[in-house]
């Protein structure tokens, strides 16, 4: 399987790692034979060594015991004594050397437990030994005690370890075999010389003796075969020399005496010097094998050594040279890496970014300068440096060509948006050309709606100045209050009627702002009408807030759920580059980078009625004061001082307006083909008290400004009212006589089920709407002789730029 890890510096340690344990594996092998050759070498020294002497001198204290209790003389008395004195001397030694630190940490459990047991039975020498004395132990039984303990000497023999060597293993217990037929021959020595210091041998002693020969030609004969051909025939020749032929001899004569008589048929001091030879003899013989075998394992023990040099000492200067090779290689391997690594962060997040913002900010880049070929040296990593020197050539190159790309969109979306907004203020001119001449009043009522299309096909025009980056051209130089911006915004959407604008306060936007706010605006209004049903309304209020004013647009649609609030609320906060995958969303991207350009804060939340409300906060630096006004739905409702809003129908607003010489106000917010069952024209309010302003228009929206009105008057055209910002508004049928006019007022007590107004309530009405035109009129003489006093060279400016004053 492929390595998860990306940490290079991981990977070599891992490679170290396993390269060290595979050293350590080796050098634990090859240890342990060190170890093992070590702890054979201890045993020896501290155990086997020892217990040698000790065991001969068992063995001649029990012969000497056993003729001590046959008959007792002053000689033998003495030599026993002198072989008890060795003898203890001897397990001093070995008791020292046995318990040593050293034998312990050689030996294993059951070697411990050995040397224990043989250190207790030497332990029960001293009892053995006054038994003796006083006479209280027979031949026999004192034989057994003796053979118990050099017994206990032989159990060592079987538990201590030796070489990783089957040859040195074997013959290190044929060596141990040898000194079972020595120790057999000895006991046959012990028994005999008891019999015959006695003069006499027991039956029972006669089985016995018999059973040793046996048990001694036998093992004698099997340790011949078993020998390596050297030691084999060295003990051959002991066995065929004379000592051994005379004790075979003296041996065969025991065994085939006479049963019946209790004399041995051999005498003591001619068995004495037979045994003594042939057990000398033999023990030389297994002397001089051990050193054999002694200098057979010193080769096995070198090289034992040897190994544990190579393999822990070189093996480890390898395993040393190995890790200072892979450290250096990998420091080397993980710089260049890091190298790299560095230049494609910067090429991610400095140079491209910043070679794109160049870009977008129109300046020319230079491919070779901005992508320098880097140098990773000749190795696989160079190559995949050099890889990467393409890879940032090509990024930036391509960077370049798209942004070549997206700047000659950008310049195609631009001259497209410029030739449209031409069209349109040709044909809004045209439009207001053919109101002003059309006297039918459904024939006005066409363009009326024509021109609403108009001022809407502007907007979109707007948003591809906005697409391409530029700035639209609709300006203000004069504060404008802030609620004719709310109407604008209103007359620049389709079913405007299902909008109401509520009490904004004597409030004012900057000029500067204006056309942004309005097509803002807009864009949240058409919104909200698109997404919520046909028979509910679209509310926009405004309030003064810490940081300025703030206007919400509040649907009663569906809404959208948490996410999808985030989501647009992100994107108009991000004001991240438009993308053609987007162009579902051009609406928040059109309002996104008009609330950037002004700094205005826009957020989407869910509405109470569950729909959507959008808050559009405007800072406190683009808001003026424009004096005490009274504000009015946009839509021809009545606000109320209460706050309510009165409807009226299409009829009898048609019949006032048409009664008091204006007709339909189609001008200020014309009326788009409806799909609500009662649509209602939308008219500008009517007050008591000072009239209120209409949405502000710009130069290519084709409306009448206030300096040409006496002119146009002049030439024989009817005066029409004006609203207090100096906007004419546009009369439906005002050139008609008032009995052809349409929709006129229904007299009271009619026939046709129309509701009946008093003649003092037309007249309230048509004073109310004189007053108001009358103000109008004064309003726009003195925006006439202001804009007059501008000079003529700022009025061509204007005219040429397109922008309102």
């Amino acid at each position: 399987m492929r390595s998860r890890s990306t940490n290079l510096r991981a990977k070599v340690i891992a490679l170290l790692a396993s390269l060290a344990a595979l050293w350590a594996f080796a050098a634990w092998v090859t240890v342990r034979d060190g170890i093992n050759l070590l702890g054979v070498q201890t045993i020896d020294n501290q155990i086997v060594g020892p217990s040698e002497p000790l065991l001969l001198e068992l063995q001649v204290e029990r012969r000497l015991s056993t003729a001590e209790l046959g008959s007792t003389s002053t000689d033998r008395q003495q030599a026993l004594a002198g072989s008890r004195n060795k003898v203890d001397a001897a397990a001093a030694d070995f008791k020292s050397t046995a318990q040593s630190w050293l034998a312990d940490l050689a030996s294993s459990a059951e070697a411990e437990r050995t040397v224990s047991d043989a250190i207790t039975a030497l332990d029960s020498l001293p009892e053995t030994r006054q038994a003796i004395d006083n006479r209280s132990l027979g031949r026999a039984a004192a034989a057994r005690a003796y053979t118990n303990v050099i017994g206990s000497l032989f159990k060592l023999y079987d538990v201590v370890g030796g070489l990783d060597d089957k040859e040195i293993e074997a013959d290190t217990r044929n060596l141990i075999e040898l000194y079972r037929i020595r120790e057999l021959m000895s006991q046959e020595d012990a028994l005999l010389s008891g019999a015959l210091a006695a003069g006499r041998i027991t039956a029972a002693e006669n089985v016995q003796f018999t059973e040793f020969v046996a048990a001694q030609r036998f093992l004698t004969k099997r340790a011949a075969d078993q020998l390596r051909a050297p030691e084999r025939t060295q003990f051959e020749q002991v066995v065929a020399g004379p000592a051994f032929s005379q004790l075979r001899s003296l041996e065969d004569r025991v065994l085939s005496g006479e049963r019946t008589t209790s004399r041995p048929p051999v005498r003591i001091q001619e068995w004495d010097a037979s045994a003594k030879a042939a057990l000398t003899e033999l023990q030389e013989m297994v002397l001089d094998a051990g050193d054999n075998l002694v200098d057979r394992a010193a080769p096995v023990a070198v090289w034992v050594i040897v190994r544990l040099v190579l393999a822990a000492g070189l093996g480890l200067l390898a395993v040393i040279a190995s890790v200072v090779v892979s450290v250096t290689t990998a420091r080397a391997l993980v710089a260049q890496l890091q190298r790299l690594r560095t230049a494609a962060h910067q090429l991610a997040d400095e140079r491209l970014p910043g070679v794109v913002e160049r870009l977008g900010h129109g300046e020319k880049v230079d491919v070779a300068t901005e992508a320098p070929p880097l140098d990773f040296g000749d190795d696989e990593i160079g190559q995949v440096g050099q890889a990467f020197n393409k890879v940032q050539e090509t990024a930036i190159r391509t960077a370049v060509d798209q942004a070549e790309l997206r700047r000659t969109v950008r310049d195609v979306f631009l001259s497209l948006a410029r030739r449209t907004q031409a069209l349109v203020h040709r044909q809004v001119n045209l439009l207001d050309a053919m109101e002003r001449r059309e006297h039918d009043a459904e024939e006005l009522e066409d363009l009326f709606r024509v021109d609403h299309l108009a001022v809407r096909m502007r907007r979109n025009a707007e948003n591809l100045v906005v697409l391409s980056g530029a700035t639209p051209g609709r300006t203000w130089r004069r504060d404008v209050p802030m609620v004719d911006v709310a109407r604008g915004a209103v007359q620049e959407v389709e079913d405007y009627a299902r909008v109401t604008v509520m009490p904004l306060g004597a409030v004012g936007l900057a000029g500067r702002a204006v056309g942004d706010v309005i097509h803002l605006l807009a864009e949240l209004i058409e919104n909200a009408l698109s997404f919520s049903p046909p028979h509910t309304e679209v509310h926009v209020r405004g309030e003064a807030v810490g940081r300025g004013f703030a206007i919400e647009v509040e649907d009663r649609g569906l809404g959208m759920d948490e996410k999808e609030l985030a989501a647009a609320n992100e994107q108009i906060a991000s004001n991240a580059e438009f993308q053609l995958e987007n162009a579902n969303k051009l609406g928040l991207f059109v309002v996104s980078r008009l609330a950037a350009r002004h700094k205005l804060g826009v957020h989407l939340k869910a509405s109470p009625y569950g729909g959507t409300t959008a808050v559009v906060v405007i800072p406190t630096e683009l808001i003026t004061n424009v004096g005490d006004s009274t504000t009015a739905p946009a839509n021809g409702r009545q606000a109320t001082p209460n706050g309510s809003v009165n409807d009226r129908s299409p009829e009898s607003r048609n019949s006032v307006l048409a009664s008091a010489g204006l007709g339909d106000a189609g001008g200020a917010f014309p009326e788009p083909a409806l799909t609500s069952p009662t649509p209602s024209l939308g008219v500008p309010a009517v007050y008591h008290d000072p009239p209120r302003t209409t949405p502000p228009a710009d130069a290519e929206n084709g409306h009448s400004s206030p300096a040409s009105m006496p002119a146009k008057a002049a030439e024989g055209q009817p005066q029409k009212p004006l609203t207090p910002g100096g906007l004419p508004v546009r009369v439906r049928q005002s050139s008609l006589a008032p009995q052809l006019r349409a929709g006129s007022i229904a007299i009271e007590g009619s026939a046709d089920g129309e509701p009946t107004r008093s003649a003092d309530h037309v007249r309230r009405m048509m004073s109310s709407y004189q007053s108001g035109s009358l103000r109008g009129r004064a309003e726009a003489e003195r925006l006439r002789d202001e804009d007059a006093d501008a000079g003529p060279a700022e009025a061509d400016d204007a005219a040429a730029t397109g922008t309102d004053r």
